[in-house]
């Protein structure tokens, strides 16, 4: 071997050497006694560390010259990582130094505390542990966020579970503990029928930071009939009358209702005809097509403005009958104040009150102009608090960005920098994110703790929203201890810049309970973070998770066009496919979810065959099929077991020999 070979091979093993130490030192800080962890990761813990301290260092030229060799870069090694360093150093110091080898007097690095074979079984074991067995014939698990009708509707949570639903996921920032515990009833009805288990989890709500209420908009009710694309109209407007006093409200949920006298409904018959003016003075006419026992229904051709008080002439449709021959009239009734949303647009100002007022839209004059900004109240006021000039404000998951301008101490300017050029529209109780503010508050609200009780009593998996620190994973355990309930799972729900950058250690705090994993929230993440970092933050994620032997969830829009529409993208199939790698994957409430379920369960199964985590299954490609057949064959029998006690060197050798 050339000298410059021989040193090459040497520096080679004197990096791994001193990575190997640094593992050891990082080790000894973080692991120094005062965690207290579940006897079931302490082998985990001393893996992650190993891990973090590797990837302090850039180590793109290392793996390069490995890979030169033929050896190992380290890049699937996250699971047994010392491990990993052993094997390549042994390699390399046998090629230095045959001699040592022969002699067996090769200097050994510090045993390892995961095997080769070892990081995926402590894996498997602690998902298993948190999201119950592995489902028949599909390694990845698939969690179902509940809709409110699985409160009620038993079939929606049967068909889940037949589709391939393994674990129930509630959101305790939605409805309450009766609709909870109606969905709960429904899965265990469910499980019995068909035979098949399934996790519950139910997600905390947090102090999540959204936009205050907004004063309702005008009393109006307006209707229109559909029509084509030559304006022709191809379906009346339905609107279903009701008494003022005996008000039902309208059978068909998405059809508008109107209340009226009760003398003016009693005498309206099939046929009939509704006169009035509008809120626009706009003659019209309503047409009575259906009488029912609590009102009756009605169509209309054209668009038509309601109010309060518009008079109504109703004319008999049977002008012969004997006692209906003249015509009567009516008043309209109360109409609900509509709900409002704020109009905002690029370069304009929106002012975040502290105030628990309602919030009122811009005033704009007749050029459109805004003469007074947009206001609206935050459910967390105290962010004021550290609010700065130019730091950056998100509203609604993203779709609307701004700067803040100036802050005082009743308000904070922000100017919209992100909307859509015709503007975009900003609801009450939408999510805020300010990724470079810093909002001290508890990750456990009071609410939160209340629900604790409850999910306690009737969850199998506890779902931590806002996680940033460790100390938040501490008060939630104290809770859970408190209530005897060490056995409930914990999944931390990875969705601000805080806790990404405090993941490592929010994962060894959460290493004192048996069941734990992460959720990637990556819609709040991707506005926390930046969307161009969403793709290498949810890669960090996943190897630190790896590392440390924990479970994850990948969650946010998966398949999120056929749930709710019916209709899959591209896109989101690929992405769908990309949760392979996780331990679980989250599919979001829709009309279609069970056959999104449906389709994610295939994915799955299809996909596990080529990968496993990041590595690639090199299963028989069919394509290669038209190729000529080749002259020897290879099968798994082929192998020769490896001695792992024995030099690697030496092992090639004797295989090869």
């Amino acid at each position: 071997m050339k000298d410059a070979e021989t040193r090459l091979l040497q520096q080679l093993a004197d990096k791994l050497a001193g990575l190997s130490a640094d593992m050891l030192a990082l080790e000894s800080d973080l692991l120094d006694g005062s965690l207290p962890l579940h006897k079931n990761h302490l082998r985990s813990a001393r893996n992650l560390t190993h891990y973090l301290a590797l990837r302090r260092h850039d180590l793109r030229d290392l793996q390069a010259n490995l890979a030169v060799l033929g050896l190992s870069s380290l890049g699937r090694s996250e699971s047994h990582i010392l491990s990993a360093i052993q094997t390549v150093y042994h390699v390399l110091r046998s090629l230095v130094r045959p001699e040592e080898t022969k002699s067996g007097e090769t200097p050994c690095l510090t045993e390892s505390p995961v095997k080769f074979d070892e990081g995926s079984g402590l894996l498997s074991s602690n998902t298993a542990a948190l999201l119950g067995r592995t489902p028949k014939g599909r390694k990845v698990r698939i969690m179902v966020t509940m809709p409110t009708e699985a409160s009620t509707n038993y079939q929606l949570v049967r068909d889940l579970l037949r589709s391939g639903m393994d674990c129930m996921r509630i959101n305790c920032a939605h409805d309450n503990p009766d609709v909870w515990l109606g969905m709960i009833r429904n899965l265990k009805l469910a499980e019995k029928e068909i035979g098949r288990s399934c996790r519950i989890e139910m997600d905390l709500a947090g102090p999540k930071l959204r936009t205050g209420p907004i004063e309702p908009g005008p009393a109006v009710l307006r209707c229109r009939p559909e029509r084509d694309t030559f304006g022709r109209v191809i379906k009346p407007a339905r609107i279903w009358l009701t008494s003022l006093l005996k008000q039902e409200n309208s059978p068909q949920e998405k059809a508008p209702s109107l209340t009226v006298d009760e003398q003016f409904i009693a005498k309206l018959h099939q046929g009939d005809v509704v006169r009035f003016r509008d809120a626009r003075d706009a003659r019209r006419s309503l047409q009575v097509v259906r009488v029912e026992r609590a009102g009756c229904w009605t169509v209309i051709r054209k668009t038509a403005y309601f109010v309060p008080g518009i008079e109504l002439h109703a004319v008999p449709g049977n002008a012969s009958h004997p006692i209906r021959k003249t015509s009567w009239t009516g008043r309209v009734g109360p109409i609900p104040r509509t709900s409002q949303k704020l109009l905002l647009k690029q370069g304009e100002i929106l002012v975040v009150s502290r105030s628990t007022m309602p919030g009122k839209p811009a005033r704009r004059d007749k050029a459109g102009h805004v003469t007074s900004p947009a206001q609206i109240g935050v459910t967390l006021p105290h962010f004021f608090d550290h609010a700065k000039d130019g730091q950056p404000v998100w509203f609604d998951d993203g779709k609307i960005g701004g700067l803040i301008r100036s802050v005082n101490r009743t308000s904070v300017r922000v100017e919209i920098t992100q909307a859509r050029i015709e503007g975009e529209y900003l609801g009450e109780g939408k999510g805020i994110n300010l990724p470079a503010t810093r909002i001290d508050t508890p990750a456990l609200t009071e609410d939160d703790v209340k629900h604790l009780e409850f999910i306690a009593q009737h969850a199998d998996l506890v779902g931590y929203s806002f996680v940033r620190t460790e100390d938040d994973v501490r008060q939630l355990i104290a809770h859970l201890r408190e209530l005897k309930k060490e056995s409930l799972g914990i999944v931390l729900k990875i969705e601000t810049q805080a806790a990404f950058d405090n993941l490592p250690r929010i994962i060894l705090a959460a290493m004192a309970m048996r069941a734990m994993g992460v959720m990637i929230a990556r819609g709040d993440l991707a506005v926390e973070c930046g969307y161009q970092r969403l793709a290498e933050i949810q890669e960090e994620i996943l190897w630190i998770c790896e590392a440390a032997h924990m479970p994850v969830i990948w969650a946010t829009q998966v398949l999120e066009s056929l749930a709710r529409n019916g209709i899959p993208s591209r896109s989101e199939i690929t992405d769908a496919a990309m949760g392979e790698r996780a331990e679980c994957v989250m599919l979001n409430k829709g009309p279609h979810v069970v056959e999104a379920v449906k389709a994610l369960d295939d994915i799955l199964r299809r996909m596990q065959d080529h990968h496993e985590k990041k590595r690639s299954m090199l299963r028989r490609l069919r394509v290669a099929d038209c190729l000529p057949k080749l002259m020897t064959s290879y099968a798994s029998s082929d192998l020769v077991p490896i001695d792992r006690g024995a030099c690697p060197v030496q092992q090639l050798e004797s295989n090869s020999g």
